[in-house]
């Protein structure tokens, strides 16, 4: 992933986002701790942007803040959940169209000035809850499902977008786009990056339904692109389930490929570019993880289950609005087909943990065994609602994934322990991984384990980062990672309701 500096746009009432001059970029905000500090042993400072900079402001949202806060009695995490709630709207709407309707909404991850499916729709997660009371939340979230929609149809490969002309917002040059083939091509003007990753086409679903169940707004469906984009989405999945080789024994065509050249093995795909082979499962193939790293098998489990459960709630929507009922029955059988393809060659017999989930496999029978921290991972099923926490499987593959033993992504150290990635090298813990630890257990102990180790994660920054050293704090990824700062948040908010006075 290329860095590059974001400027902050101020939050105003206007079509186009304008730049403050006198506001600095957050990306270098965010690299100092600001005062005042809170006053307890980790002395999180205050990290919020002024309120002339902030990029969207909601009157709930502050209140939900203050109420929150409120329930915490330790004035470090008191202080590290009023900069991370509202960071997402404090630093990331990078441009807001809020037409009465249709709204469009393009916010940024963090340091590029480019919106990734994924991650853009689980920034705004935390604020769901409240868009039924507040019409400018919900005009911001049905922005992004509009936004996602056209950027979808755009080309429904692509996994991270450059802004919409409209928004009068400068592109970030992608300088990775030079030495790539990929297949179909796509066009560099209004596509980031083309790392083909099925999570992205779920996380569409997801904001698109999870916006449904909160305002009861289903005004959406009647938009062209977001009938087309899901259109698209089921089509391609049928293609992404073929098997490499036809029944003749012949090759099937490619339906993506992505070929760069580089010495890095995680930033291109075996195969020309198409992927290791697979066979006919029910699942679909996909090129790239969540974290933008290459698979090695192209059926990636969890991201798999994620497209099952997403693929369901989709119909469920469509059948409970009596609308687009090919579109409904199609949903429901590819949800179907990929949930029997997860539990028929998603699993594996483990020599220590019994029967597990794994991480990829082929339907050859190699799989491998292992969790990354990105989401959706094999410990967030029961998040994502694939399993509940108590399916015996999962929880086979949980002390798995959370052993240094036996997870060899699975870092532990004197500062921190926890699943790191491959995106980030070796003995480096993602603080996103330990959220999720603690959003799918039902232990108060280990819950409150993970809230401490998240608390001393920061680097002294008061927000959540990418990944941190197990050794060393001030050998971190990212200060500022705004999806990570919106699931933490969540966590908090969890926590503080499951478990009162944990914090």
């Amino acid at each position: 992933m290329q860095t590059a500096a974001l400027t902050i746009f101020a939050a105003l009432p206007a079509h186009f986002a304008l730049a403050v001059t006198s506001c600095p970029s957050y990306m270098d905000w965010s690299s100092e701790p600001h005062a005042p500090y809170s006053l307890g042993r980790n002395r999180i400072p205050t990290m919020r942007p002024p309120l002339e900079c902030r990029t969207f402001t909601s009157p709930t949202i502050e209140r939900a803040l203050n109420s929150v806060a409120s329930a915490i009695r330790d004035p470090d995490w008191r202080q590290l959940f009023t900069n991370i709630f509202p960071n997402t709207l404090d630093t990331t709407v990078a441009w807001h169209y809020p037409n009465d309707t249709e709204p469009y909404s393009f916010l940024v991850t963090g340091d590029i000035t480019a919106q990734w499916i994924r991650d853009s729709a689980n920034q705004l997660l935390p604020y769901l809850p409240y868009a039924a009371s507040d019409p400018s939340i919900a005009k911001l979230i049905l922005g992004l499902v509009n936004m996602q929609a056209e950027e979808l149809v755009e080309d429904v490969f692509g996994n991270a977008f450059q802004p919409p002309p409209r928004s009068g917002l400068q592109p970030t040059a992608n300088g990775i786009a030079v030495d790539l083939k990929v297949a179909p091509p796509f066009n560099n003007v209004t596509v980031f990056e083309a790392k083909f990753e099925i999570d992205s086409l779920a996380s569409f679903l997801q904001i698109s339904t999870s916006y449904w169940r909160a305002t009861g707004d289903s005004k959406f469906l009647a938009s062209r692109s977001w009938v087309t984009a899901v259109r698209q989405i089921l089509s391609n999945i049928r293609r992404l389930q073929e098997p490499t080789y036809s029944a003749a024994h012949m090759l099937n065509p490619a339906v993506v490929a992505y070929k760069r050249l580089t010495d890095s093995a995680t930033e291109t795909q075996f195969g020309g570019g198409r992927g290791n082979p697979v066979k006919h499962t029910g699942m679909v193939r996909t090129l790239f993880r969540p974290s933008d790293d290459a698979t090695i098998f192209p059926f990636l489990v969890p991201a798999n289950a994620f497209l099952s459960v997403e693929l369901s709630n989709l119909s469920q929507m469509l059948q409970t609005l009596n609308v687009y009922p090919d579109l409904a029955q199609e949903a429901k059988q590819r949800s179907d087909e990929i949930r029997a393809g997860v539990l028929g060659f998603g699993t594996a017999l483990h020599p220590k943990h019994g029967r597990v989930f794994v991480y990829e496999t082929d339907g050859y029978g190699s799989s491998l065994v292992m969790d990354d921290a990105n989401g959706p991972a094999l410990l967030s099923l029961p998040y994502l609602g694939f399993v509940p926490a108590t399916d015996p499987i999962y929880q086979n593959t949980r002390r798995l994934i959370l052993s240094p033993d036996d997870n060899p992504w699975y870092f532990t150290g004197p500062y921190i322990q926890g699943v790191g990635s491959p995106h980030t090298g070796f003995m480096k813990v993602w603080p996103m991984a330990v959220t999720m630890q603690a959003l799918t257990s039902v232990d108060r102990a280990e819950v409150k384990g993970c809230l401490d180790v998240l608390l001393a994660s920061t680097s002294g920054l008061g927000l959540m980062h990418e990944s941190v050293s197990v050794t060393m704090p001030s050998d971190y990824t990212r200060s500022w990672f705004a999806w990570c700062n919106s699931l933490t948040a969540q966590l908090v908010v969890d926590a503080v309701t499951r478990f009162p006075g944990i914090i």
